[in-house]
């Protein structure tokens, strides 16, 4: 390529960031990186109706927590700033006025009671109305009034927007780096609103200047912006600016692949869709978020770059680098993706083993209460043994538990299966063996324990079942002997007495 590589992501500030946004915003990061690029973030608050207490800061939180931060942008590297629009807004109407001395774009004073009135008049007589070349000269607009009473408005402070003015019968030829190209009739095109009157560009004029002023490269977003690409198109080329390379990325589809992904799918089918936890500042309700909810940033990138995009490989564990090296735009999907809740848990589940376990133990620890005085480090010993059945940490207590409370009871339907004639002799003998070994290590407990066990022809299950009950209270866990090594001789020797003289 022969220019440097700039990318940029544009969310609103208008709630929490979806995993929709999350996916568009490392496709972009992926980009920039594969190309030695510039990845930056761009606040679109335009609107500020719509703008919402702590979303600016959830957005850059989100891209940090998930390892994808951008290079330049909100207070930082800002190299081509502001990057909030609202404090860019002394730049636009200087371009729309600029359209309109090309002739590119018009004045328009119809009121919003004016254009009501025309759209259910259309539909009475089954029509659409759109405002374009059709019937833009009925329309009160600097195209249909004379310059005088143009400018009359104009002094008089009458409120107007500015419209680009959509060409008719021409035929529009688009290129999209994963569409292909694209052919758009520009009569079915609207004379779509530049710049409002509340003296705020609306999204496609901010857009396309702020875009070219920060010198980007490639646009890569959503499908849902597919059918701006027209008129944005059409703006580089009214102000004889080089339009940057698009790319529209595929909608990232519900579980059952119909429809798009929603906050309501995930609440109903109990996983998140958000990054991280979000409070609504107004209503206070909480939408829950990946990190809190367990899983690792890798794993959400890691399944997220998967939604759309394929290597062209089997394989499906990624680095981040290894991502970077591999991703490429060409092998993204034009067809939707389907989010699926069950492969990003297997994906943490494979994160989870790669995970030091020192690290995993702290957070255990500050997850329960019943830790609080326990060592780190048997702890860590003990996720050592349990971890590989494990997807998250809030997993270790169910799997671990015995190891820091004996058990209180015992699983009833465990109890009638180890539990027979003699069971009790043989674990009073078991006893007596734990008490007598000197040197305590799982290894040469297992000896001594299944010597006896061979020696006198005892089935195996007749004194492993029961005596992995009493150190569990079901039958369930890692390697028995490494259970007692774990909880010492001590401990071992209250429990077998206990299921005695219980069961």
């Amino acid at each position: 390529m022969t220019k440097d590589v700039r990318v940029r992501f544009a969310p609103s500030p208008t709630g929490p960031l979806h995993i929709g946004g999350v996916r568009t915003a490392l496709f972009n990061y992926l980009f920039a990186k594969k190309h030695n690029g510039t990845f930056i973030l761009r606040i679109e608050d335009t609107d500020q109706n719509r703008y919402v207490e702590g979303a600016e800061k959830y957005i850059i939180d989100a891209l940090n927590w998930c390892g994808i931060p951008f290079d330049e942008g909100v207070d930082k590297n800002e190299k081509f700033g502001p990057y909030r629009q609202s404090e860019r807004k002394h730049l636009y109407k200087a371009y729309a006025e600029e359209l309109i001395a090309k002739d590119k774009a018009y004045y328009a004073f119809d009121t919003a009671e004016a254009l009501d009135a025309h759209r259910k008049d259309h539909e009475e007589k089954g029509k659409t109305f759109i405002y374009n070349w059709h019937n833009r000269l009925k329309l009160s607009n600097s195209l249909s009034l004379s310059a005088e009473d143009v400018q009359a408005k104009l002094d008089a402070g009458e409120d107007y927007v500015i419209r680009f003015k959509s060409p008719q019968d021409e035929t529009l030829h688009l290129k999209d780096i994963i569409r292909g190209d694209i052919k758009i009739d520009t009569n079915i095109l609207d004379d779509k609103v530049l710049f409002k009157s509340d003296g705020m560009p609306t999204y496609h004029l901010a857009n396309i200047v702020d875009d070219h002023l920060m010198e980007i490269t490639h646009v890569i977003r959503g499908e849902e912006w597919l059918p701006s690409l027209a008129l944005h198109y059409q703006l580089y080329e009214a102000f004889g600016w080089d339009a940057p390379e698009f790319a529209h990325l595929p909608l990232i589809l519900k579980p059952t692949g119909k429809g798009k992904l929603s906050k309501r799918d995930g609440d109903k089918l109990g996983f998140p869709v958000f990054p991280l936890q979000w409070t609504d500042p107004k209503t206070n309700e909480v939408s829950r978020g990946y990190k809190e909810d367990g899983y690792f940033a890798e794993s959400v990138v890691n399944f997220l770059a998967f939604l759309g995009w394929n290597p062209g490989t089997e394989q499906e564990i990624f680095s981040l680098e290894e991502l970077t090296e591999a991703f490429d735009l060409a092998r993204v999907n034009k067809a939707g993706a389907r989010f699926d809740p069950d492969k990003i848990k297997w994906f943490n589940h494979h994160y989870m083993q790669e995970q030091y376990n020192d690290e995993l133990a702290e957070a255990f620890k500050a997850q329960r209460t019943e830790l609080a005085d326990m060592d780190v480090n048997y702890i860590s010993m003990v996720i050592g043994l349990v971890k590989e059945r494990a997807t998250f940490v809030s997993d270790f207590w169910d799997l671990s538990h015995y190891f820091f409370t004996a058990p209180t009871e015992y699983d009833e339907k465990a109890s009638k299966k180890a539990f027979k004639d003699g069971t009790k002799d043989i674990l009073t003998q078991v006893i007596s063996i734990i008490e007598a070994n000197e040197d305590f290590t799982a290894e040469t407990l297992q000896n001594e324990i299944k010597g006896w066990i061979t020696s006198n022809q005892i089935g195996f299950g007749q004194v492993m079942m029961p005596l992995r009950l009493a150190l569990v209270g079901a039958l369930q866990g890692p390697d028995v002997f490494d259970i007692i090594y774990m909880i010492g001789k001590a401990e071992t020797i209250k429990r077998i007495q206990n299921v005695i003289a219980t069961l």
